[in-house]
């Protein structure tokens, strides 16, 4: 797990919630990160780019051929009309599991009650 960049007391912590990283290879050697987090939101790492992104997996995110906007949390202080305050949260509502394809740009996303598949756009 050194490897990925995920230090014992990390991941000490997501086990202790019951959030689990998941951590794949690409076929052309990338390492991508995906965990869960809470208020249903998962977060996606790139290694290489250095590049993140936070997705929400809900009912609106899970009709057929919606796409899944990113979604930012404001700290504190005034925030942006697409931002979500950190006091409006819900820590219970969290992702339990992810999971990616091994080989196709399909992901699983297990919330507490509901199971989320995303795939990739196909043009």
């Amino acid at each position: 797990m050194e490897e990925a960049g995920l230090s014992p007391g990390t991941l000490k912590t997501y086990g202790h919630e019951g959030l689990s990283p998941c951590i794949t290879v690409g076929q052309d050697g990338r390492v991508a990160i995906m965990t869960g987090s809470y208020n249903n939101f998962f977060r996606m790492f790139d290694r290489d780019t250095r590049r993140d992104v936070t997705l929400e997996a809900s009912r609106e995110s899970s009709k057929p051929r919606a796409s899944l906007k990113p979604r930012k949390v404001c700290t504190g202080g005034k925030r942006k009309k697409d931002e979500i305050s950190v006091d409006s949260l819900d820590f219970n509502k969290k992702i339990l599991h992810t999971a990616w394809h091994p080989a196709d740009s399909v992901i699983a996303v297990a919330a507490t009650n509901n199971l989320y598949i995303f795939q990739d756009k196909i043009n």
